[in-house]
């Protein structure tokens, strides 16, 4: 591949969730040419084509609706008067390097539209990000089942050209320390890489030991971003 096309490639991270809605979630998109979301019930991102139109924080209120709460991300611009910012946070985008060594994991089960209330508890106890109940439709998810009980997951959500980020990587406390995260998390970039994408992902900049882990598994920091949570007006 050309050193010009891994640009390309690279510069759709910027604006993964456009990018997303824009590409390969285009039959999950909400909006139009500025602004566009996916369904509540899919995932909680908006996404914005580019913050220079002048229009943009009016196509966005129009979007939602009033006094809407709405994640943005990739961007630092502030919203206008009328809006209320209802928290800020600091968050890295890492992308895989050649010493990323994806392998599948024979224990992993293959998650589907039974398992979404497992999915559902087990995120609300382990907190590993927006999680929704058709979430999973976005890619695969897989987990591990201890006694019949779902302990463990991870799978696949924004899909910008080129790339598929790895999301919902959570263990319960009482099964960490076994490198089940880890293992879950190689299998999901295996199969990423098999269908010709490269694996990305996001944490929160505070998850030190996640950005850890998964900077020893082969995955590097490319970039800082801010995540902000904003009410439009009512």
């Amino acid at each position: 591949m050309t050193q010009t096309l891994w640009r390309q490639q690279d510069a759709v991270l910027d604006n993964p969730a456009w990018h997303s809605l824009a590409g390969p979630h285009a039959q999950f998109a909400i909006g139009d040419d500025l602004v566009r979301q996916y369904p509540a019930d899919v995932a909680p991102f908006v996404a914005v084509r580019t913050w220079e139109d002048p229009r943009v924080w009016d196509a966005l209120a129009e979007l939602v609706g009033p006094a809407a709460e709405i994640g943005l991300s990739s961007t630092d611009e502030l919203p206008p008067e009328g809006w209320e910012i209802l928290g800020r946070g600091d968050g890295v985008q890492l992308v895989e390097t050649s010493a990323l060594a994806p392998r599948p994991f024979d224990e992993a089960i293959e998650l589907g539209v039974d398992d979404v209330p497992e999915m559902l508890a087990l995120v609300e106890r382990n907190q590993p990000g927006p999680f929704r109940p058709r979430t999973h439709e976005l890619g695969r998810y897989i987990g591990i089942r201890h006694e019949g009980r779902l302990v463990a997951m991870a799978g696949e959500r924004l899909h910008p050209e080129g790339w598929t980020e790895i999301s919902a990587v959570a263990t319960d406390v009482e099964h960490r320390g076994r490198g089940l995260a880890s293992r879950l998390v190689l299998d999901v970039a295996f199969h990423i890489q098999e269908r010709g994408d490269r694996a990305m992902l996001h944490a929160a900049a505070t998850n030190v030991s996640a950005i850890a882990v998964y900077e020893r598994l082969g995955f590097a920091l490319r970039r800082h971003t801010t995540f902000s949570f904003v009410r439009t007006p009512a």
